[in-house]
């Protein structure tokens, strides 16, 4: 026995073209479906007179939909662009998955004195792009606009290419509009079934065309973060994020994917729980990627519950990823331990919003993990004074919690109030830990050169990571914020006139990779460091050769001088912050050298994070950090750098007191940071 499937579309000639585009592809997944056509006319196409403009919500989609409720079809055919938005509650629907260009296109003239437009949208571009032209609205079937025009009503007029595609009339295109300058709402192109809210039927045959909602809890930061979260947002076409969580995640989506900032902090809400729920149920399906990243874990007072309530009410396919809670970064992360054997054995996790008489009395053997109650400190402690609790019960306030700006203050009951005032927090969630693990006696203790100094590392994306290794293999605790970041640029280059490629950083080697050129063309490599030779690795690249001595530009130069023949033809890429010195010194040992500026250094603006030093890798990083902040607050720093150049910009700013690392690597100027400090407290 087949199954029958009744499908309600308009009767235009789009209309059923997008009804065969629609069947042949159900059918393709479903061979033993009977799809059914059943033609309708809308209010959109019977009322000529009313403009789109002013047109109600429904105008092309009412009488499909009213068939929907009555049990005449199963389900209504439309342009996803004419559903209402939000939907009636007694309806659901899905997108089908559109394969053309959605962009919007010109039709006619391509210097129009009369232009037909059918949306606001369409008349503000026009507006911007054909200022002297006369705008006049225009209605009708694709083929009635046409008509239209060639009638001499109008010189030209904008339209949807995927319509035009559809009807084979791709040839009356005069040019497609950049997306750039006419953005197309999200719907056009794309078909929308839809269906009576609940139908089971209906739900499961959606299954096939939604993709499972991303519930992600993040961690505290980028350490703390799964690889399973990481390896999504890597995926994801949308990414509903919160505040509370490290925004270098961010840095993981791809480049079309849409970020949307859905924080909540300290009572102040971009959008409600309500429209957030919407939002994910409306993407999921219009079968986008979603990922919904939550900082800590979410099922720590993280709403996650209602979250799961809104995709299990329309049995939209999730998946949900936990992560790590600040209550676990404030305690297992300092050395702070929920349980210590002999000292606490049990854990109340409470919210700092409810009412005492939820709050358990303790015997002396528990820990409370208190959330969102540190702006209500005093009282917390003052009810628990009232319990019973001795005063010189250990209570501990950690705020941001596995992150390098948290602080975490110590005290008793008796004097915890007086210890935290005047304490600045920047805002930052705070976690109250009241209980005898929470002496300060059990914090870890910090062994390493640096002391869990705070470190700003500056260095552009290519090279942070192996700057925060080397931070951390000294006791260090990096701040990752890059102050510069290197932009490809577009220069043709013929790899085959040359003899040698001079690399000197690991954005170069990125620079390189960008051009998807073709790596058998490539000359011999040398590159300036073991920094750089790893990074061409990564890619599956072998240097050639590397300075057997300093890993500076004098290295280089030696090196060149030893392998390098006179007369040979030398290309070095670069930034165009790096100088021409390399080129002129090889140049003068007799080498033919192209010089090619390869990227540009462009300044990040940031807010200034805490931090106990700061390390440069560049001198452009010296003066991104100078542009910005002047040198007044490098006056209490230390300051790490890799080599003479940020030196020289230090000190032109009035710096002196910096030390050079006699090895030119990030690990060998960290090493010279933390030396320091050694000497300082041996002196």
């Amino acid at each position: 026995m087949r199954a029958i499937l009744k499908i309600g579309s308009r009767d235009s000639q789009l209309a059923q073209v997008q009804f065969g585009e629609a069947q042949a592809l159900l059918q393709g997944l479903l061979p033993s479906l009977d799809i059914s056509p059943v033609w309708f006319s809308s209010p959109g196409d019977r009322d000529q007179q009313t403009g789109l403009e002013e047109a109600p919500a429904d105008f092309f989609t009412r009488d499909l939909d009213d068939a929907v409720r009555d049990g005449g079809i199963d389900c209504g055919l439309h342009s996803a662009k004419d559903y209402p938005d939000p939907a009636l509650e007694d309806m659901d629907w899905f997108w089908l998955p559109c394969a053309h260009d959605t962009g919007d296109v010109l039709v006619g003239s391509s210097r129009p004195c009369v232009i037909g437009v059918s949306s606001a949208r369409r008349r503000e571009y026009a507006e911007r792009a054909f200022p002297e032209a006369a705008l006049r609205p225009i209605r009708g079937t694709i083929e009635r606009r046409l008509e239209q025009m060639d009638a001499g009503a109008f010189d030209a007029i904008i339209m949807a290419g995927v319509a035009l595609e559809r009807l084979g009339l791709q040839n009356r295109i005069t040019r497609w509009i950049p997306k750039e300058e006419l953005p197309t709402p999200a719907g056009q192109g794309s078909l929308l079934v839809s269906f009576r809210a609940g139908d089971v039927r209906m739900q499961r045959l959606r299954s096939l065309f939604v993709r499972a909602v991303i519930l992600a809890s993040a961690g505290t930061s980028v350490e703390t973060c799964s690889m399973g979260v990481v390896n999504e947002l890597k995926q994801a076409d949308v990414c509903l994020y919160d505040a509370l969580l490290d925004q270098r995640l961010l840095q993981y989506l791809p480049v079309h994917a849409e970020a949307i900032y859905v924080g909540k902090r300290s009572g102040k809400h971009s959008h409600s729980q309500q429209e957030i729920c919407e939002r994910l149920t409306t993407y999921a399906r219009m079968g986008r990627r979603v990922v919904r990243l939550k900082g800590g874990d979410a099922g720590m007072y993280g709403r996650l519950a209602e979250e799961v309530d809104a995709l299990d009410a329309l049995a939209l396919p999730y998946r949900v990823l936990p992560g790590v809670s600040s209550v676990h970064c404030a305690t297992t992360g300092t050395g702070l331990l929920l349980t210590r054997r002999g000292i606490t054995d049990r854990i109340h996790i409470l919210s700092g919003h409810k009412e005492k008489a939820h709050h358990p009395r303790s015997d002396g053997t528990q820990t409370e993990a208190i959330f969102m109650g540190t702006r209500c400190l005093a009282d917390i402690v003052g009810e628990r004074l009232s319990m019973g609790y001795a005063r010189s019960t250990p209570i501990a306030l950690v705020w941001a919690a596995g992150l390098p700006e948290e602080q975490i203050v110590c005290g008793t009951l008796a004097d915890i109030v007086d210890v935290v005032r005047g304490v600045e927090t920047g805002g930052a969630p705070g976690l109250i830990l009241i209980g005898p693990a929470m002496d300060a006696k059990y914090r870890y203790r910090e062994h390493g050169a640096l002391r869990g100094m705070r470190v700003w590392v500056t260095c552009s994306a290519d090279v942070q990571e192996r700057a925060c290794n080397a931070v951390r293999d000294y006791g260090g605790k990096p701040v990752s914020l890059p102050l510069i970041r290197l932009r490809p640029i577009d220069v043709e280059l013929n790899w085959q006139l040359y003899d040698w490629l001079i690399l000197t950083s690991p954005a170069a080697v990125r620079c390189l990779v960008a051009r998807e050129i073709d790596l058998r063309s490539l000359p011999k490599i040398l590159c300036c460091g073991p920094g750089t030779a790893r990074a061409l690795g990564r890619v599956h690249i072998k240097c050639d050769a590397l300075p057997a001595g300093s890993f500076s530009t004098d290295g280089v130069l030696e090196e060149a001088k030893q392998i390098v023949a006179k007369g040979a033809r030398v290309l070095r890429i670069r930034s165009d912050q790096a100088g021409e010195g390399l080129a002129i010194a090889l140049r003068d040992a007799g080498m033919l050298v192209d010089d090619v500026v390869i990227s540009q250094n462009e300044i990040l603006h940031v807010q200034h994070p805490p931090c106990d030093a700061v390390f440069f890798a560049s001198a452009s990083a010296v003066d991104a950090y100078i542009t910005q902040f002047g040198k007044e607050q490098l006056a209490d720093k230390m300051i790490g750098i890799m080599g003479h150049k940020e030196a020289e910009r230090l000190r032109a700013a009035g710096i002196c007191d910096v030390r050079i690392s006699k090895i030119y690597t990030l690990n060998g100027a960290v090493a010279t940071m933390a030396a320091g400090m050694i000497e300082k407290e041996w002196v």
